[in-house]
């Protein structure tokens, strides 16, 4: 009820351990009903507070009234007051994100840098009941693991949400109760944000159809919160068992994975962390029965079938790690394309003049091969030269440019090259008249 409503912030902040009524509190405030409530929750508890306000600069007049009605209420409040004015649509145009991103950026980097300045101890936004329930709607819809279902949190590092406990319609009518006044911001109207569907259209209409929808959630919330440390203690064992690093490489035993239950949970939560999306999942899962060189590409790594393991490397140095080809192998998949390889006789057939084809006598190549990127320092017989030539030299006789050259890879047999990839093989692993067995070799980009 809002009558009590200072009594029951304050038991809030005190269950939760939000802060020490000693410390200095930093409250967001937009001037909407949300924000102006908590400042003068904050004033009638008698917790030391200030004031902080951003000015985006994108909705002209009422933006200018926002800070202005923001101004006076912290006077009347005399709380000390801290306002900032963004460049907002130049900060869109730079980093290329939307207007939302933006001043969500613009607005948590600045309350930090004040919060750290001015000496409080943590940053407190208005988020309620209705907000914590409509962002785990919006992640269920979206797709989420379990942690997209608790909802908001009421403490982040030093960010704190003190009005978790209570339903927007408590907050307005403690407004209406003490003559408090507030701002509309005309962009909480539209539902041209998704959230705002949310607030507006899909919540109205469950509340309709269950009048405690709100507050079952958010209760279901709360148990989904206590769940999460019963669900990260039994995935923290998992991890330790199929997931190994060997310097910016992860490694996950193929055969151990395929064992695990339940698969399609622990797999997610095991590569959601190296940028794999839901969606791409199921993707990572079929590299269990692929051939080795197939590969998932996430948002920031690359996970790929090596044998017995996945490999994931960072999207940065996905094409650091070696590329190792065992005999069985006959098809590779790598970063500049496909190697099909086949031994046969030697036979009357010529040998291919084309770049992307290379026949290596088989009994001059050892396994496992090696493909990789070239390096400054490697040498090779390029095909007809009794000499060695250094590689970056050979790249500059065939005028490549620089983005070529980086895409140039080599094939490695008894830690010698035996063919630039689709340019030019080793003299020394050549066709002869002697060959009686060919390694076959084909490049398709």
């Amino acid at each position: 009820m809002p009558q009590h409503l200072v009594t029951n912030f304050s038991a809030y902040i005190s269950r939760q351990q939000l802060f020490d009524p000693a410390q200095k509190v930093l409250l967001a405030v937009s001037g909407g009903v949300d924000s102006i409530v908590m400042a003068w929750l904050f004033k009638q508890a008698g917790y030391q507070a200030g004031i902080a306000h951003c000015n985006f600069q994108l909705r002209g007049a009422e933006s200018e009234r926002d800070e202005a009605f923001v101004k006076q209420m912290a006077a009347s409040l005399e709380l000390p007051l801290h306002t900032i004015r963004f460049d907002t649509n130049a900060y869109v145009a730079e980093n290329r994100v939307a207007i939302q991103v933006a001043a969500r950026e613009l607005r948590y980097a600045w309350l930090e840098q004040v919060r750290a300045a001015e000496g409080y101890a943590f940053i407190a936004t208005a988020h309620h009941m209705q907000d914590s329930v409509e962002t785990a709607l919006m992640n269920f819809t979206k797709g989420t693991g379990i942690a997209g279902l608790h909802g908001i949190l009421p403490r982040q590092e030093h960010l704190i949400r003190p009005l978790l406990f209570t339903e927007k319609d408590t907050l307005v009518a403690y407004a209406a109760m003490h003559n408090i006044a507030y701002v509309e911001d005309s962009s909480n109207i539209t539902d041209k944000y998704t959230r705002n569907y949310y607030r507006h259209l899909v919540i109205p209409r469950l509340q309709e159809a269950f009048p405690g929808a709100v507050k079952n959630m958010a209760a279901t919330i709360e148990r989904m919160k206590e769940a999460e440390i019963l669900y990260q203690e039994a995935l923290e064992k998992h991890r330790k068992r199929l997931l190994f690093q060997e310097g910016n490489t992860w490694k996950v035993p193929v055969l151990k994975l395929q064992k695990s239950i339940p698969l399609q949970t622990i797999a997610w939560e095991l590569f959601r962390v190296f940028g794999c999306s839901s969606a791409q999942a199921q993707q990572v899962l079929s590299l269990l029965d692929s051939e080795s060189g197939r590969y998932v590409e996430t948002a920031s790594h690359r996970i790929i079938r090596n044998r017995q393991w996945l490999l994931i490397t960072p999207l940065a140095t996905v094409d650091a790690p070696l590329v190792v080809i065992e005999p069985e192998q006959a098809h590779i998949h790598f970063g500049g394309g496909q190697l099909h390889l086949r031994r046969q006789e030697r036979g009357t057939n010529a040998i291919p003049a084309a770049a992307e084809a290379a026949w290596l006598d088989a009994a001059q190549v050892s396994y496992p091969l090696i493909l990789r990127k070239w390096k400054q320092g490697d040498y090779f017989y390029p095909l007809g030269m009794p000499k060695k030539k250094k590689v970056s030299r050979f790249l500059i006789d065939q005028k490549l440019s620089l983005p070529q050259k980086e895409n140039v890879w080599v094939l490695e047999s008894n830690k010698r090259i035996v063919w630039i990839v689709g340019m030019r093989v080793d003299d020394r692993v050549k066709i002869t008249p002697k060959t009686k067995e060919v390694l076959s070799v084909e490049f398709v980009k």
